[in-house]
């Protein structure tokens, strides 16, 4: 029986009391409320043992809550961890990849460069072996011309 009815009951039974006059007592009946003090020493262990297993079953639920509070904190540390492991390879892969960008030109504006020079030197004496040979050639002909004569 329920812990709070049968307090219900004994107050009843104490407002259907008589009270004694002149005084702040009440006459009850003696059986009546006996009976229900013996179902209270009843009724209270169940109503402990039931508070008992609520709070036990309380206890489990936070228990589980903080089990899978810690394993989705730990799961979304892990996942931050792997983003951020990612973000700096990448990272590190674009700055490696700019560099070798950056070297790529500097070495492209060089070689540009050194193969300007090698053809400015070469057509330059090209040039001077093609004066050379023209006056070789227009000193024949004004020999040959001078011989004609």
């Amino acid at each position: 029986m329920d812990i709070l009815h049968l307090v219900d009951r004994l107050e009843e039974l104490f407002n259907e009391s008589r009270s004694v006059p002149f005084t702040h007592s009440v006459v009850v009946n003696e059986d009546r409320m006996l009976d229900i003090i013996d179902q209270m020493r009843v009724s209270i262990p169940e109503a402990i043992r039931k508070a008992q297993q609520l709070l036990a079953q309380r206890d489990r639920i936070l228990a589980q809550a903080q089990e899978e509070g810690n394993r989705t904190l730990l799961l979304a540390k892990e996942k931050s961890e792997q983003v951020i492991d990612r973000d700096a390879i990448v990272e590190a892969a674009k700055a490696r990849s700019d560099q070798l960008i950056l070297q790529a030109n500097l070495e492209s504006e060089q070689t540009k460069r050194e193969a300007d020079a090698y053809v400015l030197d070469t057509l330059v004496k090209l040039e001077n072996e093609l004066s050379k040979s023209l006056g070789q050639v227009r000193n024949g002909i004004e020999a040959l011309r001078q011989d004609m004569h």
